[in-house]
């Protein structure tokens, strides 16, 4: 069994398209290492391996940036130990002036073929390959909700169940998760704790939520291939980052909708499905809750 690294970071391959020299790279000089690399940082506690690669991007590089696929990790050996540091594919959403300080002194755009000279590390050349070389993927972000309240202490439909304070302090974590895909539509049970678990994130995005009775436990469970018609029908027509909420009966039939194996998934987990044009699956990450 392989140890657990001692160190762990996380970071990104930025990508843009220039008007006259195509697509870019965003490197990043160290003077103390005097190398050309990859924006990437340790994490905080409670943090997210994607919430920590868009801090890094944005502290090491004055981007503002959108994860879309993940990419290969690189593993080496430091001072402490084992180094672990996880890579995404990264898009600009907006970028900023920054002044040079005692962790990185120059921030630069490359040219694909230029930054693959330039780079220091093996390693990152490997990184950046992979994310030239893999297909363009729009990201499907399968939650389940928060923790509700217990049945014995709801009298109402169960329907209207609500968020327990745990489940609240998730649902409001769980906007940094989905910040950092850049979630631009939202789909949810019409049930109260669904739609509940998305709403902190569709009020600080200002989205609407699309709320759908065939994703509720009283539906969902009746009628499967429904739920599985309505997955496919997602998949096949996903044209943007989207996330969807439902509850621990109907996943397994949302699963199969999207072709893939039902995992059990405990509340407030994410995964993240990264789907090309074809609508054929090339990347899942299981993102689990901190709260």
């Amino acid at each position: 069994m392989s140890k657990k690294p001692a160190v762990v970071a996380a970071g990104g391959v930025v990508l843009r398209t220039h008007h006259n020299k195509g697509q870019q790279v965003l490197l990043i000089h160290r003077e103390s290492y005097d190398d050309w690399s990859l924006p990437k940082g340790k994490g905080l506690s409670d943090e997210l391996l994607p919430e920590t690669a868009i801090r890094e991007i944005r502290e090491e590089t004055g981007v503002t940036a959108c994860l879309d696929l993940r990419l290969p990790t690189q593993k080496y050996t430091v001072s402490k130990g084992v180094k672990a540091t996880h890579y995404w594919r990264a898009s600009v959403v907006e970028q900023r002036p920054r002044k040079p300080d005692k962790e990185v002194q120059k921030v630069k755009w490359f040219t694909v073929e230029d930054a693959l000279g330039r780079l220091t590390y093996d390693a990152d050349r490997e990184v950046v390959s992979a994310a030239i070389d893999l297909p363009s993927t729009n990201v499907l972000m399968l939650v389940r909700h928060g923790k509700a309240m217990q049945r014995k202490d709801w009298s109402g439909p169960d329907q209207r169940r609500r968020l327990g304070g745990r489940g609240r302090k998730q649902a409001k974590k769980l906007t940094d998760l989905l910040d950092a895909f850049c979630i631009e539509r939202l789909v949810s049970s019409s049930s109260t704790r669904c739609v509940q678990t998305l709403e902190p994130f569709a009020e600080s995005r200002r989205l609407s939520i699309r709320k759908v009775d065939i994703l509720t436990e009283e539906e969902g469970t009746k009628h499967p291939k429904r739920v599985g018609r309505f997955m496919t029908e997602l998949k096949d027509n996903l044209d943007r980052p989207t996330a969807i909420c439902g509850h621990r009966p109907v996943i397994p039939a949302m699963y199969e909708g999207l072709e893939m194996e039902p995992k059990p998934m405990v509340v407030a987990e994410a995964v993240a499905l990264n789907f090309d044009v074809g609508g054929q699956l090339i990347r899942s990450e299981v993102f689990k809750p901190t709260i």
